[in-house]
């Protein structure tokens, strides 16, 4: 068993100081996942790796962790959280871009408000098609949170939901052919 299973275990049984020895043994993968999902955000994204990290962790339950049934399980929900998180970032930023919030800009600054409004609406399309991927394939759907929110490589993310990789590699394959054709624009 892993050292963040062990930890894991002894947090669900009631070990304060587990919970308190959780943050740093995880801290360097959970910015590692930041920094690999934030590296395909646009350039206008203006939040850092270690602040989606900080932002996840509470909302995972910061201090007071859930019972986690182990690692994937863990490493899963904060995946899901920085998704989340992420989601809600593109859709504060859309709603000031439809009348809310309104402000000056000059015209050299709209090439770039026109990428980060793309950007934005890319996100949430893969956010909603990857929602109803969800109800009828959940477990490919975990997959596609873990490589494409979470920054996971396939080999990572089989290990994480104890799928061998051959498996997670047909899922990967089916589920993107499946979100392209979702999110393609009709012809």
């Amino acid at each position: 068993m892993s050292d963040v299973t062990l930890l894991l275990q002894r947090i669900e049984r009631g070990d304060q100081r587990a919970a308190d020895e959780l943050l740093p043994l995880v801290y360097q993968e959970l910015r590692k996942l930041a920094a690999a999902k934030m590296s395909r955000e646009s350039a206008a994204q203006t939040l850092q790796p270690t602040a989606l990290v900080h932002e996840a962790w509470l909302r995972l339950g910061g201090d007071k962790q859930p019972c986690w049934e182990n690692r994937a399980h863990f490493f899963g929900a904060a995946a899901e959280a920085m998704r989340r998180i992420l989601i809600d970032r593109a859709r504060r930023r859309r709603a000031r871009r439809h009348g809310g919030d309104q402000q000056r800009v000059d015209a050299a600054a709209l090439e770039f408000v026109a990428d980060l409004d793309r950007a934005d609406d890319q996100l949430l399309a893969v956010h909603e098609a990857l929602e109803k991927f969800a109800v009828e394939e959940p477990q490919k759907a975990e997959l596609v949170k873990l490589r494409y929110f979470g920054g996971l490589t396939l080999e990572e993310a089989a290990a994480a939901m104890g799928v061998p990789e051959g498996t997670a590699k047909r899922w990967w394959t089916y589920s993107r052919a499946r979100l392209y054709r979702e999110l393609k624009p009709e012809s």
